[in-house]
């Protein structure tokens, strides 16, 4: 016996580390796949993407702020119109308060905490997801200063962008504009109604009464939004150089109604998703965009979500059609469609929708990819397409190439998420960033003074703008790290939200796998 044991011994130490030494192989190996688990760390990337908010903050910066080198700014806005629109975020690198592309970040921000909450939460960062919400939302609140009154914008984009200064040393026109009965802006109206719906349900756990007092917001908006219809864009051509609401009003109101009917369970919104679907566009538009002005593909996407349930029988033709449309647009992206509808790709794979801000596009593309591939999974149904069948695995597969490359697996081998990684933008198209910090520099850097002694600068900014998602490479990979080439250096609130739900996604998938090759490997050693 104990012969038998001296002889066995070595056979399974053999046997030991010939799986470990397999194992590392197999890491090694799987460096470069869509598929294996290790070469980036997702959870420091999430980390990452949330200070990026903290830098976008306008107004009176808490006590925990994180972003050091940021100080209070816009402590007078609204003040002219006698409100008080303190606070909220700039959208990108200048200081503009833009409500519609703020609304759909918040939008997005919540859609991921809504989705992959104890993600963030196992990974300690559903705080910070919470309060980068509620930021927004508080401002939101007084935005909304009655029933059929929201103030949509605090700034002026051509005195501002005539200036080059810190939030700090603002001397721009901080005048507001508003939406109203008579200056109607159904489209705001109507994204800002999905950001606060989306959020009630964000917050209707750990905060019942904010929760509560965002989904009235969210319904009296959404009521004025739909009975006085326009453009808000006509009303306020202050924005029409900037934020333009190219794609109309109308997917916005079939937008913030399927939020309120997620929020709510009220069988009122379900019915104006469905009886509006074809009046609004939501089953005549298939669309290769999602975007802070195009929402057809999620209000497609979510719609589609709801044929499972047995109690939308009755809807189920309407949502069939929804369906199709959301299956187009991820189609599209998978590079499945017919007749010339892909969306382009560069040569190594990254999706290119157009050459201003393209990563925005990629970012909701992975989120929704990301999304519906969960969905599909729970429903043990693949995505059907004219140039074959795309099982769950494989659109998550491609959402996480997309989110690779972002984060340096790309040509340039670069990081477009600044602060990641070993290489990103430097010189990020940002007032703030790009000046000497106002906590470390209190001296006044007047209007053009910051054009005529930081703009053009060859140096790194002072500042790195952790967290932003650049506009990134063109069509042909290729980027150029320049402070004055905004279209690839400026980043935005809405290229980082949607990457929020997206990380947690895939640090989930990296447990996962972790967890089955654990349990592989036991199961190998025993046998």
């Amino acid at each position: 016996m104990t012969v038998m044991d001296h002889r066995h011994k070595p056979c399974h130490f053999l046997l030991l580390l010939l799986l470990l030494i397999t194992v590392f192989s197999a890491v090694l190996a799987g460096v470069s796949s869509e598929t294996d688990v290790g070469r980036f760390d997702y959870g420091e990337a999430l980390s990452k993407s949330l200070l990026y908010f903290e830098a976008q903050r306008s107004g009176r910066l808490p006590y925990n702020q994180r972003v050091t080198w940021r100080d209070h700014s816009g402590l007078t806005d609204g003040l002219e119109q006698g409100v008080d629109l303190v606070g909220g975020y700039h959208d990108a690198g200048d200081h503009v308060k833009f409500g519609l592309p703020m609304a759909f970040t918040v939008t997005m921000l919540s859609w991921s905490v809504i989705e992959y909450g104890d993600s963030l939460a196992s990974t300690g960062e559903l705080s910070h997801a919470l309060e980068a919400i509620k930021w927004g939302t508080d401002y939101f609140i007084k935005a909304h200063t009655s029933p059929n009154v929201l103030w949509a914008e605090v700034g002026d984009g051509d005195t501002d962008h005539y200036c080059w200064q810190r939030p700090e040393d603002m001397t721009t026109s901080r005048r507001a504009f508003k939406i109203d009965e008579n200056n109607p802006g159904s489209d705001i109206a109507g994204e800002t109604t999905a950001a606060m719906a989306a959020a009630s349900i964000v917050f209707r756990s750990t905060n019942p009464h904010y929760s509560h007092l965002l989904l009235h917001h969210a319904q009296q908006l959404f009521g004025f939004g739909d009975k006085y219809r326009g453009k808000y864009d006509e009303s306020l051509k202050v924005v029409k150089s900037y934020y333009a609401s190219v794609s109309g009003y109308m997917d916005e109101l079939l937008w913030g109604a399927t939020w309120l009917y997620r929020a709510t369970d009220n069988e009122h919104y379900m019915s104006y998703v469905v009886d509006m679907a074809h009046q609004l566009g939501g089953l005549s538009w298939a669309m290769s965009e999602f975007s802070w002005d195009v929402k057809y593909a999620g209000v497609q996407l979510l719609a589609s979500m709801l044929l499972k349930e047995e109690k939308h029988k009755q809807h189920s033709k309407v949502l069939q059609q929804y369906k199709s449309k959301a299956d187009h647009y991820l189609c599209s992206i998978l590079n499945k469609n017919i007749n010339g509808t892909n969306v382009q790709r560069t040569p190594a794979g990254l999706l290119y929708v157009r050459q201003w801000n393209n990563m925005q596009y990629v970012s909701t593309a992975s989120f929704l990819l990301t999304v519906y591939s969960d969905h599909l999974r729970k429903s043990n149904t693949d995505l059907e397409c004219h140039e074959g069948t795309v099982t769950p695995d494989e659109m998550l597969g491609f959402a996480k190439s997309q989110i690779d490359y972002i984060l340096g697996s790309n040509p340039m081998e670069t990081s477009y998420l600044v602060g990641y990684g070993p290489k990103y933008p430097t010189r990020v198209h940002h007032r703030g960033a790009s000046i000497a910090s106002f906590k470390e520099h209190k001296g006044f850097i007047g209007c053009t003074q910051g054009y005529d002694n930081w703009y053009g600068r060859s140096e790194p900014n002072p500042s790195v703008l952790v967290g932003a998602l650049v506009g990134g490479p063109d069509e042909h990979d290729e980027f150029d790290d320049r402070r004055d080439n905004y279209v690839q250096t400026e980043a935005c609130t809405y290229n980082t939200a949607p990457l929020v739900g997206v990380f947690a996604r895939l640090i989930e998938l990296e447990e996962q796998k972790l967890e089955e090759e654990d349990v592989s490997l036991v199961a190998t050693y025993k046998r």
